[in-house]
């Protein structure tokens, strides 16, 4: 007994010592960091109509994410700083660990889970047609026809999914800084190809502008908070802001705001 109390005695240090130097190894969470640096950098894309928009006349953010946004860094005890981002480059902008996290109502699709990770969704939408209402699209049956051009944004699910479906209309990719809304403004283009909050915000913005519904839901897509992959302390303390907001009421709140409460994420 005494010999294996010895052996003991002698082995610990060295087991400790391993434990220290894994430790020292194991990747720091970003929820760390920001604890530390008291600063949460957050990735937005600021043309995103009642998400993320950065309003011309104001130069300040507006929409649900601008508000949960606030909310997150609040929670955390931490500065905000946004970095601008766009739907064609914010999984590099993630990568590159410009952000710790991009709060602009992405769509969590499994292609683009092959790079980033997703919190739990907090909104769901499908697609919707925006155009003018002098335009010669007048139903959702007039979108896919020869001589019709319809705008997407570059990078973006909806654009994947339209080249897919569209047969004879050209599918229009639109990248910053340049918006579809200028474009249809412009009668560059004939049709938006977009989702709930842009088609809400943009009828509500324009009274040229009018929207409309496919037959049957088209690309049924949460939106969700994404992460750099590999971190999965700072994707469960997401998960549960995602879920706390959800209890508390924010969410609601926040969506009843800007006309968002229709898509709320159960």
């Amino acid at each position: 007994m005494r010999k294996w109390m010895m052996v003991l005695a002698a082995s610990l240090p060295l087991a400790l010592a391993a434990a220290d130097l894994a430790a020292q190894q194991a990747p720091q969470s970003r929820l760390n960091e920001i604890t530390r640096t008291k600063k949460v950098k957050i990735c937005i894309y600021p043309l995103y109509y009642s998400i993320s928009f950065r309003n011309p006349k104001t130069n300040q953010l507006e929409g649900i994410d601008a508000d949960l946004s606030k909310e997150l860094a609040k929670e955390l005890g931490a500065e905000l700083e946004y970095v601008e981002t766009s739907f064609a480059t914010f999984i590099a902008d993630l990568q590159a660990n410009k952000c710790h996290i991009g709060m602009f109502g992405v769509g969590a699709t499994l292609r683009r889970a092959h790079a980033v990770e997703f919190s739990k969704p907090y909104l769901v939408t499908n697609i919707y047609a925006v155009t003018r209402k002098d335009s010669k699209v007048k139903t959702w049956a007039d979108v896919d026809k020869p001589g019709v051009i319809a705008a997407v944004s570059l990078g973006s699910y909806i654009e994947t999914f339209m080249q897919g479906y569209l047969k004879q209309a050209k599918v229009q990719p639109i990248a910053p800084p340049a918006t579809r809304e200028a474009e249809l403004a412009a009668r560059r283009v004939d049709v938006i190809m977009t989702d709930f909050p842009t088609a809400i915000k943009v009828t509500d913005e324009f009274d040229w502008a009018v929207y409309f519904t496919p037959p049957e839901k088209l690309a049924v897509t949460p939106y969700s908070y994404v992460v750099p992959q590999g971190d999965q302390v700072w994707l469960n303390y997401v998960n549960l802001f995602v879920d706390t907001i959800k209890l508390d009421g924010r969410l609601k709140a926040f969506a009843k705001k800007h006309k968002l409460d229709p898509i709320v994420a159960d």
